[in-house]
């Protein structure tokens, strides 16, 4: 996995993402809350491993995990732990990149981090031997493929396909950025935002937040099954469907 999108817009802001996944993989869990120390968190949970790759805490806070950090690597099993549930290690928290800081990732797989809460944005990467993060501009929108899944060449193809989206539409919601995030490309299955390998790989849901300061929405689409949730909450309450 995946592809992940960041889209401010006025007085809120956008996350989706994409998960690509393996044929033989579970399905996964429509999201629901679940209880931990810090708090009720939100996410649909990945039904092998237990863990996720996007997820929302009832403070407001919201973070997504694309494979990878900065190239493709060659995996060195057994790992520790998975990213799924160390992503919920570091959810589970006032605030996630205090939690990353201070968390060892010891014989952990190489991936990359998207946090946000009110008034900022950071990319985590974790290659497998160091942290790296990146404050970035929570003013314009930002694209983020998975390097396991797609190279260099077509990484930036896809930066120019989310440009040319966003030149299109000056004022996003969350259907415009869900059929982005849909038909996106240029007819090429193998690497579209929607992508396919011969069945082998494929996307298999789309999940999106919408966030203001007082309450979020969260849109989940199960591919695989021809199913869509809906959730929405305000910070000070759980989520209700």
């Amino acid at each position: 996995m995946c592809t992940v999108t960041y889209i401010p817009h006025k007085d809120k802001i956008f996350l989706a993402s994409n998960r690509d996944e393996k044929h033989s993989r579970a399905d996964a869990i429509a999201p629901k809350a679940y209880e931990f120390s810090t708090g009720k968190i939100f996410f649909p949970k990945d039904a092998q491993a237990n863990g996720t790759w996007i997820a929302l805490h009832e403070n407001g806070n919201a973070m997504v995990l694309l494979n990878g950090g900065f190239q493709k690597h060659e995996p060195v099993y057994p790992y520790r732990k998975s990213r799924g549930l160390i992503f919920l290690d570091i959810m589970d928290s006032d605030w996630m990149l205090d939690k990353y800081k201070t968390i060892s990732l010891e014989n952990i797989e190489p991936f990359t981090l998207v946090m946000y809460r009110d008034g900022e944005l950071y990319e985590c990467r974790w290659d497998g031997k160091q942290k790296y993060i990146e404050e970035k501009d929570i003013t314009v929108p930002h694209i983020w493929s998975s390097v396991t899944l797609y190279d260099n060449e077509t990484i930036a193809k896809r930066k120019l396909w989310f440009e040319e989206f966003i030149q299109k539409n000056a004022q996003p919601q969350m259907d415009d950025i869900f059929h982005f995030h849909h038909f996106g490309g240029e007819g090429d299955e193998v690497n579209d935002i929607r992508m396919n390998r011969n069945g082998v790989l494929y996307t298999v849901s789309v999940t999106g937040i919408e966030l203001d300061s007082e309450k979020a929405f969260l849109k989940y689409i199960d591919l695989k099954n021809e199913q869509s949730y809906t959730s929405s909450f305000n910070f000070s309450t759980s989520p209700t469907h």
